[in-house]
């Protein structure tokens, strides 16, 4: 059984905004349901103003559109809807088609784990036009928020410089699925464990927490309060020493500390949520020291995020063990990602694909047409560039990449210099699964696998060099033509 199906013990496909459904009904009214159409789910801007992001939350749209079928109960609302007429919003012929509707679509999306890049389609799918539009809503908002989550994670756990970060976000989360989802993508983009202890249950990452100020609070004194805690955790004791002043809360954590390891235990750490964390680290390894505690851990905590981080690592801090809560499942300093989901090709009633685009002011928000895929190139070990070319017109032996909303800025491929490989692989195939999903840890080394063939620039946080994606020049002309052609319909 799916984490879906586990968690939710229903039917999602009305996990989806109305207007997808009424689409579907007009497609249905007007004899297009079936007409084979393309999708791409890409975002437009690199989150965070970094240089890229990190691939995350296909497994569970597998198991989403694994489970995709109108429950009894689905149809049954649906027929509840009126329109502004008072009548029915809904044929029951449709909601009866819909009782019928299996997911019958071609779906070839980038494994999670994978850096990838603004304009890049993360996610294809293929097939009849009422399915690829209808599973618009769910499949934005699995993959834009744990995509979001799991760059977040990579950042942070990029700037701890090899200590491990702990996720202790749950409390500050959005929702029990925000929580859920947060867990799971922190942990792919490099977090050691979390505090969620339902996110161990049901991904298997290891979970990991120390007590709250409560604890403490509940006892007449903060020495007893520890010795109490060590006893019932003796092979689990990390003491939570700021409640009420740090430095004697650490000389108390020490006495505890001393006493334990005389009876052939271990103080396993203490944890600072609080003030100067640089200095009280400091302070804390050197009493730590004295008192002869080496093996014992500091952690910290407190509303933490990378550029926190990299100023503690910069100062010199004591920290062994990081644990970064609201900063990370809230991705603070954006919210959102912003992916969309756009319509680039549509079989006529001959069964010749065209091309569709989607016009704007917005020169960012024109959408690339045809059929994508992203060719990605490696010289000496490093990622060099990516190409995104239309799989119906193919690519020369040496192509020209060109930057689709500046055309001075292009590259040109001597392919024969360069390793390369299609990032978009087959899920599903007229419906069928072929694809198998790798576990949590192997998607998890994915991501620092791949972050190692990034150019250390291209992961700078501030002002990062730009990585060269463009479109493959023919793709690019086609593009240019289309807009020039929609701009003559229109003037």
């Amino acid at each position: 059984m799916g984490i879906l199906k586990t968690l939710y013990g229903t039917s999602l496909s009305l996990l989806t905004d109305l207007y997808q459904i009424t689409m579907a009904y007009a497609y249905w009214k007007s004899g297009m349901s079936d007409r084979e159409a393309v999708f791409h789910l890409f975002y437009r801007k690199e989150p965070f103003k970094g240089g890229y992001a990190i691939a995350c939350g296909l497994e569970v749209v597998i198991d989403y559109l694994n489970e995709f079928k109108f429950a009894r109960s689905d149809l049954d609302y649906l027929s509840t809807l009126k329109g502004n007429d008072g009548k029915p919003l809904f044929d029951p012929a449709f909601l009866a088609y819909l009782s019928e509707l299996e997911f019958t679509c071609s779906v070839d999306a980038i494994p999670e784990g994978t850096p990838v890049f603004e304009n890049e389609p993360l996610v294809r799918v293929k097939g009849p036009l009422l399915q690829a539009q209808i599973i618009e809503t769910a499949l934005l908002n699995i993959i834009n928020y744990q995509t979001l989550v799991a760059t977040k994670s990579e950042r942070i756990c990029q700037s701890a410089k090899g200590a491990p970060v702990m996720e202790f976000g749950l409390r500050r989360a959005q929702g029990i699925d925000g929580g859920l989802s947060a867990s799971r993508a922190a942990y792919i983009g490099g977090c050691s464990a979390t505090s969620n202890v339902l996110a161990g249950k049901l991904f298997g990452i290891p979970v990991s927490g120390t007590h709250a100020h409560s604890w403490v609070m509940s006892f007449d004194n903060e020495i007893e309060a520890f010795e109490r805690y060590a006893e019932a955790m003796e092979n689990n004791c990390i003491l939570l020493v700021d409640t009420y002043d740090t430095r004697q809360g650490i000389a108390n954590a020490i006495e505890v500390g001393k006493a334990m390891k005389s009876h052939g235990k271990k103080l396993i750490g203490i944890r600072i949520d609080s003030g100067d964390l640089a200095y009280l680290s400091q302070l804390g390894r050197e009493m730590l020291d004295q008192a002869g505690l080496h093996d014992t851990k500091i952690v910290a905590s407190n509303d933490l995020d990378e550029y926190i981080l990299e100023s503690l690592h910069d100062q010199h801090s004591k920290i062994d063990l990081l644990g970064v809560g609201t900063k990370l499942v809230t991705a603070y300093d954006q919210p959102a990602l912003g992916g969309v989901y756009k319509l680039s090709a549509l079989k006529n009633e001959k069964g010749e694909w065209e091309s569709k685009l989607k016009l704007s002011e917005q020169t960012i928000k024109i959408n690339i047409p045809g059929i994508q895929q992203v060719r990605r190139f490696y010289k000496n070990g490093l990622m060099a560039a990516d190409m995104i070319y239309d799989l119906e017109i193919g690519y020369s032996e040496e192509p020209t990449i060109v930057e689709p909303n500046d055309p001075t800025k292009s590259k040109k491929i001597k392919t024969a210099q360069f390793e390369s490989e299609d990032l978009l692989v087959p899920i599903f195939k007229d419906g069928r699964l072929v694809y198998k999903s790798p576990g949590l840890p192997e998607i998890r080394s994915r991501v620092s696998d791949e972050i190692g063939k990034l150019h250390a620039g291209i992961k700078r946080f501030v002002n990062p060099h730009v990585y060269v994606v463009g479109l493959e020049q023919n793709l690019y002309e086609k593009r240019l033509r289309l807009i020039l052609e929609q701009r003559k319909l229109i003037s």
